[in-house]
C-alpha cells in the first residue's frame, strides 16, 4: 500500500486550461484525505466471500486502498473530463499490450460499437457498405453482434466448437460470399480463438477483423496478446471484467487512420482531434474549409461523422490505472483458480458428465470464467443443477444470449445462418459457468466442486 503517490499533484500537460498547482497546505489536505481512506479501507477489510456462507459471485470487482485513494485524488482535481489520469491509463495500456493508438469509451459494448461504425466511414477507401456481410458466432454477448445490425449490415452466424466454446474455424469460409467484408468475433469467456486460422483467411480474402476482448485481457495467442492481431479491438472496464473503471471500455488499433476516425465517432464526430480543453492542434483552426462550410469556419465545430459522445471520465480513468498496476496478479490467480478447479473435478471423475473448456494450440487464456456442459449421456437437466448451485450460494451464469438467434431481439432482422448451429444449441441448452475472478481461491473452488458432485450424487442420485 502506497500512501505518497495519490496526493502528489503536479500540472495537467495534456490541457490548454492549465489546472492550477496545489498549495503547500492543500497538498498537506490531500496527504490527510488519503490517510483517511486507508483508515477507512481498513475498517472496510476484504470484501471475499466466505464458502457456505457468502455468496460466491460469478464475476466481480476487486478493489483495495490504492484503488480508493487514487480515485479520490481525481475527484480532488475537480477537472471531470478525460485528464492527467486519462493519459496515465492509456499510455499503460499501450505499454501492457503493445500498441500504438487507443480510445477510452464508455463501455465495452460502446467499443464494439465505435468500432465496426469506423470501418463503414466515408472516408475510408475500402469502407464497409449497408447490406455488406459480417461473420460471426451467435453463441455469445449481444452487443458484439448487435453493432452489424446497428450499422445496416448483416450478420452471418457460423457454429462454434464445444471444445473452446469459440468460433469452429472450419466453417469460415464456407460462409465467405461477394458480399463479405469482415469477422467480428469474441475471445469466448477470455478462451482466444484460433487466430491463426482466422487471419489468415481474413487475409486471404481482403476481410476487415475486429477482436471483441472484453473478458479477455492478459489472454495470449502465440505469446502475443490477443487484441493485436486484427484490425480493432475493443475491451470492457464493466466491474465483472478483469479490470475495472466502473462503467467504461477501449477500443484499439495499430491504424493511425483508423484511429482518427474512431476517435472522430467518439467525440460528436467532429472533426477535430484537440485533446479536452486543447486549441489548435492542427496549428490551422481557423484556416480549414470544409464540406459547404464558410472558409475560416472555427475548426473546433466542423463534423466529419454522424457520431456520438462517449468518452470516459478522468475518475473512471483514475481508477483504471490503478487496476493496472495489478492485472499480472489477477490473470494468474484468475488461470489459477480454472486450473484448479478443473483438476478438482477431474479427480472427482465428474468429467464423466461435464465437457469442460480447453485452449486451442498457441492460445493461453486469462479466464473470465469457468465453463462447463453437461453431455447429454449424463441426463442431468442443466436448470436443476444450476438452481441447486445457487441454492447453495454459488452464481452461476448462462454462456449470456446462449443462441442469439433464438432471442425476440432478433425477430424481425435480416440475418443468415451459414451452418447448422447444433453446438451453439447444446450450448444454449446444456452449458453455464462460475465464477474463477481474483477474489476466489482454492477454498471457494474447493467449495465449488464438492457442491456439484453432492448434487449430482445426492440429487441427481447418480453414482
Amino acid at each position: 500500500m502506497s500512501k505518497n503517490i495519490t496526493w502528489e499533484k503536479t500540472i495537467n500537460k495534456l490541457s490548454g486550461v492549465k489546472q492550477p498547482r496545489d498549495s503547500d497546505a492543500m497538498q498537506q489536505i490531500r496527504k490527510k484525505i488519503s490517510d483517511h481512506c486507508n483508515d477507512f479501507m481498513l475498517e472496510r477489510g476484504p470484501n471475499i466471500p466466505v464458502p457456505g456462507i457468502d455468496v460466491i459471485p460469478a464475476s466481480s470487482k476487486f478493489l483495495d486502498f490504492d484503488d480508493l485513494n487514487i480515485l479520490i485524488d481525481s475527484c480532488l482535481d475537480l477537472w471531470l473530463t478525460e485528464g492527467r489520469y486519462a493519459d496515465n491509463f492509456t499510455n499503460e495500456l499501450k505499454r501492457y499490450l503493445d500498441i500504438e493508438h487507443i480510445a477510452l469509451t464508455v463501455s465495452g459494448s460502446s467499443a464494439n460499437l465505435l468500432a465496426l461504425t469506423a470501418l463503414t466511414s466515408p472516408y475510408l477507401e475500402k469502407k464497409i457498405l449497408p447490406g455488406s456481410e459480417v461473420i460471426t458466432v451467435a453463441a455469445g454477448f449481444p452487443t458484439t453482434v448487435f453493432p452489424i445490425i446497428q450499422n445496416g449490415l448483416i450478420p452471418v452466424f457460423v457454429d462454434i466448437d464445444l471444445n473452446t466454446y469459440n468460433v469452429n474455424v472450419n466453417y469460415i469460409e464456407d460462409a465467405i460470399t461477394s458480399k463479405t467484408r469482415g469477422i467480428m468475433l469474441a475471445h469466448t469467456l477470455g478462451n482466444p480463438f484460433n487466430l491463426k486460422v482466422v487471419k489468415e483467411i481474413c487475409d486471404k480474402y481482403d476481410l476487415y477483423l475486429i477482436e471483441d476482448c472484453c473478458d479477455a485481457l492478459g489472454s495470449t495467442f502465440n505469446d502475443k496478446h490477443v487484441g493485436t492481431f486484427g484490425d480493432f479491438a475493443t475491451l470492457s472496464f464493466y466491474p465483472a471484467h478483469h479490470i475495472t473503471t466502473g462503467e467504461g471500455g477501449a477500443v484499439w488499433t495499430n491504424n493511425t487512420e483508423l484511429s482518427k476516425i474512431v476517435e472522430s465517432y467518439r467525440d460528436w464526430g467532429r472533426d477535430c482531434y484537440c485533446k479536452t480543453g486543447m486549441n489548435n492542434t492542427c496549428g490551422k483552426r481557423f484556416g480549414w474549409e470544409l464540406g459547404s462550410l464558410p472558409f475560416g469556419y472555427d475548426h473546433k465545430f466542423i463534423y466529419s461523422h454522424v457520431g456520438y459522445n462517449m468518452k470516459m471520465t478522468d475518475m473512471q480513468a483514475a481508477l483504471g490505472f490503478s487496476q493496472m498496476k495489478k492485472i499480472e496478479r489477477f490473470v494468474i490467480q484468475r488461470r489459477n483458480n480454472f486450473n484448479y478447479l478443473k483438476n478438482v473435478l477431474i479427480s472427482k471423475k465428474l468429467d464423466n458428465f461435464f465437457t469442460f473448456a480447453e485452449e486451442c494450440d498457441g492460445a493461453k487464456a486469462s479466464w473470465f470464467g469457468f465453463i462447463m456442459t453437461l453431455k447429454s449421456e449424463a441426463n442431468i437437466d442443466r436448470t436443476n443443477l444450476t438452481k441447486f448451485l445457487e441454492a447453495n450460494k454459488i452464481v452461476t451464469r448462462l454462456l449470456f444470449a446462449g443462441n442469439l438467434t433464438r432471442q425476440p431481439a432478433l425477430n424481425g432482422v435480416n440475418y443468415k445462418i451459414a451452418s447448422p448451429l447444433t453446438i451453439t444449441d447444446k450450448v444454449m441448452n446444456d452449458c453455464f459457468w462460475v465464477g474463477v475472478w481474483p477474489g476466489l481461491d482454492e477454498k471457494h473452488m474447493d467449495y465449488i466442486a464438492d457442491t456439484i458432485e453432492r448434487y449430482i450424487k445426492e440429487e441427481a442420485k447418480i453414482s
